[in-house]
């Protein structure tokens, strides 16, 4: 039997679901819904979701009990299936997961004792509730807030100061940093090493120190495995509410905005701005000194190089409007098959 790492809750009244959705409730069924899976594995007392019309044969052969659509996809709902119909499907599943899953969205703790195996400077300020698990070294004048969790080995380092209810994964290193409330750093998350900087002098490499910081707004997640350098003179800054996924890096004195979202393998150069709710593509690199103006979207794989501004949707290598980008490959393609044919 495969381990279940996640205890579920329930089973709960279709009813009970779908007011938590806001869905209207009159004339549903009396269903006890046990689980939320996918569409070809979901059973008859099972709830799904179909919102990508990529998935259009599987939904039409679900055999699950509730299925979270649109209205416009009511008409392909299969015959023993309960339609509820929501403006956003994977939204409500998001939320419902939550009801079947309520402890898979909280950091994981490795231990339930706290502290007693911890290494703690006799001027650290440790806050009530907070928990250290064995291995974590928390340095001198580092202030922790209330109720934070710090997973097994992680380092704190001298003056570092973490706000209230934050969790820090396993292996982690915050150095230089200044971190908000409820937020969430995954295992092996590096904080506020050397920014890279050097200058060329006499036939070397020479160092330059950074002497900046790095500081973290509320709610900011930050994904496994990623790295954060601290500003040379000013301060790297991450913006609350900002979402960043695993194997990013964010060079010195980089500015991101609020409520941005950064996806995995993205490479961001010293002194980027991002503007608030921008959104990085996968792969993705931006080059030092560049501006992505607010709301703007930059596809997977890209490579931006110059300013993008509000609003822009950019990709490509070198990155430019989506529409332009996507004009030029339909024009290498045809040239191609010319070439191939004649």
């Amino acid at each position: 039997m495969q381990p279940e790492f996640f205890k579920r809750a329930g089973p709960f009244p279709l009813k009970e679901l779908a007011a938590r959705i806001q869905v209207e409730t009159a004339g549903l069924p009396e269903l006890l819904v046990h689980n939320i899976r996918t569409l070809d594995e979901a059973g008859k007392n099972e709830i799904t979701f179909f919102e990508n019309r990529k998935y259009l044969d599987a939904f039409k052969n679900t055999k699950a009990g509730v299925c979270l659509i649109t209205a416009q996809f009511a008409a392909h709902c299969p015959e023993g299936t309960v339609p509820l119909i929501v403006a956003s499907p994977y939204s409500a599943y998001a939320e419902l997961l939550n009801c079947f899953y309520p402890d898979a969205a909280k950091p994981e703790r490795f231990f339930d004792s706290a502290n007693d195996h911890a290494i703690v400077h006799p001027t650290a300020k440790i806050g009530a509730g907070v928990a250290l698990d064995p291995g974590v070294v928390v340095g001198a004048g580092a202030v922790i807030g209330d109720r934070t969790v710090v997973a097994a080995q992680s380092v704190i380092g001298p003056g570092v100061t973490i706000g209230a209810d934050c969790y820090i994964g396993a292996c982690c290193a915050v150095q230089y940093t200044v971190l908000g409330n409820r937020v969430i750093i995954h295992p092996g998350v590096k904080l506020g090493q050397d920014g890279f900087g050097y200058t060329f002098s006499e036939g070397r490499h020479k160092k330059i120190p950074q002497v900046g910081r790095v500081v973290i707004g509320d709610d900011v997640e930050i994904g496994a495995n990623t790295t954060i350098d601290r500003g040379a003179l000013r301060d790297t800054i991450i913006g609350e509410g900002t979402k960043i996924d695993n194997l990013v890096q964010i060079g010195h004195n980089c500015v991101l905005g609020r409520h941005c979202v950064v996806v995995g393998k993205v490479g961001i150069s010293g002194s980027v701005t991002l503007k608030d709710y921008v959104m990085i593509g996968g792969n993705s690199s931006v080059a030092g000194h560049v501006t992505i103006g607010e709301g703007a979207q930059i596809m997977a794989v890209s490579t931006v190089k110059d300013d993008v501004p509000a609003g822009g949707r950019y990709g490509g290598v070198p990155a430019k409007p989506v529409k332009q980008w996507f004009r030029e490959m339909a024009a290498v393609t045809r040239l191609a098959a010319r070439d191939k044919n004649g």
